[in-house]
């Protein structure tokens, strides 16, 4: 028997779907390749920084609306290993943004029972966004509401080799028969080994490629590109994403297609 919140929480998410939608065929789990920052500030004359903090909002949208709409997780491309390359003082500032929205917004995202999780490798941060990264997984690691999983300082061809690398010392002590090793034991030492795989990739700014993102975990995700610059990015370019997401029909290379409730983990 479900439980009365849970209800509650059905009930509200079915009020919330926006027209034209299906409720009962939303994806659980949305990632987004959040593209677009920089070609939006110099589209308007503004430096760069202005576009990422444009985007800041953009994300607190997109992730409000996948909470109210019943999305079970949200994982966005934050900061890659590549990002390193760009010039000094942005990437000085990104770190100080990362920091400045952790923690202004980490209470509202403990009220609105989300929890968050930063995908990579962390320990190339600045301390200091260590440890609040730190701070906000353990206070929200209980709550029941939307999984928050943003990738930062994240690699998808370095997460494989760590999970590689896991699976090869257990093999070398003997905890582990190198012939047991199949794709449930691989997926369980990614980063994202505790949320279903996404359904659903987003790309903003019209981009046609995965970035080093996700790159096994999107194996049969839905590719939704849109033109739209990421800090541009809102409830109706959501809501076509997910017209697009629920146009689709999903076979998972079979001849039939698959009921909406089927989960490849």
């Amino acid at each position: 028997m479900n439980h009365p919140s849970a209800i509650k929480r059905d009930q509200a998410r079915l009020r919330a779907c926006p027209t034209g939608l299906d409720p009962h065929r939303m994806p659980k789990h949305i990632a987004v390749i959040m593209d677009g920052n920089g070609r939006w500030a110099k589209a308007k004359g503004l430096p760069r920084i202005m576009g990422h903090r444009a985007g800041v909002e953009a994300l607190k949208r997109t992730l409000r609306l996948c909470s109210d709409w019943g999305i079970g997780a949200l994982t966005v491309y934050a900061f890659s290993t590549e990002n390193w390359s760009r010039p000094g003082d942005e990437v000085k500032f990104l770190m100080a943004l990362f920091e400045r929205v952790l923690q202004r917004e980490l209470q509202s995202l403990q009220e609105e029972k989300v929890r968050i999780r930063f995908l990579g490798d962390l320990e190339g941060l600045p301390r200091r966004l260590q440890g609040l990264i730190a701070e906000a997984t353990e206070l929200t690691a209980m709550n029941t509401g939307i999984h928050f999983n943003v990738c930062t300082n994240y690699g998808g061809r370095r997460e494989l080799v760590l999970a590689a690398q896991k699976l090869a010392e257990r093999s070398a002590k003997g905890d582990l028969d190198p012939a047991l090793i199949d794709e449930d034991l691989f997926a369980a030492e990614l980063f994202t080994a505790s949320d279903v795989d996404p359904d659903l990739l987003i790309r903003t700014s019209g981009e046609m490629r995965v970035s080093n993102f996700l790159l096994w975990q999107l194996a049969y995700a839905e590719i939704h590109i849109c033109d739209i610059l990421w800090p541009d990015f809102d409830a109706t370019a959501l809501r076509e994403s997910l017209a697009d997401y629920q146009s689709r029909c999903r076979r998972f290379g079979g001849l039939d297609p698959v009921p909406s409730d089927y989960s490849e983990s």
